[in-house]
């Protein structure tokens, strides 16, 4: 079972380019199950049966995992026993007649108020390279709405300052376009003119945009802590953290009069249908207005 997870997440990386993320999420899934089916005395993949999916579902289901983390496990299962399939290492798709039920719940995201927000972007030191650089890096964030992952990746190379745009490698190593808000614009030349010389501190040249005290590529993990101390430090009552900043941007260019299709151009989404969240979001703002707002609330 091992050899056969291994080739088929190889598979993932190398032909479909899935994130660092996603491949996580799949082998932390899988190997859960092959540890399922280890309990049951199952090691050959040829022997599973759609009974075995079904309770491994149910497991999860009944342990109070939320209904997008159980459709995302019955999505991993189905994925690896076509791929099986595929092999040849069985003869039929054990997830087939399996039904994963439907989530009974969307969970909306969490964004920040326009408030919060100017309060977040205003609180990193720009005295020091460290607070312009991460002045930059969240003002890149919110202005464009990148994913994490995407602006701790972002070289060099894919800015244009002169014509205001950024084309960030997002899902599946699709480029996109976007455009560079002027305030994002003026804290990147300033960070690179005179932060980020700082920080490289005579290091050879790096090809990543934010790079850390180090002279070395900014983490996720090194920009999630900073964010929520600089949360903490503009006195915003949640904790912050850097998808907040995506979710920010999309909900706050819909509450502008932005169309749902140019958003979901510019978040990098495969469907309208993903992008669509941000219309609930603003439904439930809209909501709550008129609860306290109106008189027959």
């Amino acid at each position: 079972m091992d050899h056969w997870l291994t080739i088929f997440l190889n598979n993932l990386s190398g032909e479909r380019g899935l994130s660092a993320n996603s491949l996580v999420a799949y082998s932390n899934d899988l190997r859960q199950f092959i540890e399922f089916l280890a309990s049951r005395g199952i090691a050959d993949p040829r022997i599973i049966q759609t009974e075995d999916a079904a309770a491994f579902i149910a497991l999860h289901r009944k342990s109070g995992a939320a209904p997008a983390t159980v459709t995302r496990r019955f999505s991993s299962l189905r994925m690896f026993a076509q791929f099986l399939v595929r092999e040849q290492a069985r003869a039929d798709d054990f997830t087939l007649t399996l039904d994963p039920g439907k989530s009974r719940s969307v969970r909306l995201p969490k964004t920040l108020s326009v408030r919060d927000m100017e309060r977040l972007l205003v609180a990193p030191d720009e005295t020091t390279p460290e607070g312009r650089r991460d002045g930059a890096m969240l003002e890149l964030m919110y202005g464009s709405g990148l994913r994490v992952s995407e602006l701790v990746a972002l070289k060099t190379e894919a800015l244009d300052l002169r014509a205001g745009l950024v084309r960030p490698l997002g899902k599946g190593n699709k480029e996109r376009q976007i455009p560079l808000t002027p305030q994002a614009r003026i804290r990147i030349e300033a960070y690179l003119k005179d932060a980020r010389p700082k920080l490289m501190k005579g290091k050879p040249p790096a090809p990543f945009l934010f790079v850390t005290d180090q002279g070395s590529c900014m983490t996720r993990e090194h920009f999630y802590t900073r964010i929520q101390t600089y949360g903490l430090s503009a006195g915003i009552a949640q904790p912050v953290t850097p998808h907040m900043l995506r979710h920010s941007f999309a909900t706050h260019l819909l509450a502008g009069g932005a169309d749902v299709r140019a958003i979901q151009e510019m978040l990098g989404h495969a469907s309208v249908e993903t992008t669509q969240r941000y219309t609930k979001v603003d439904v439930a703002r809209l909501r709550q207005v008129y609860d306290k707002a109106h008189p027959r609330a």
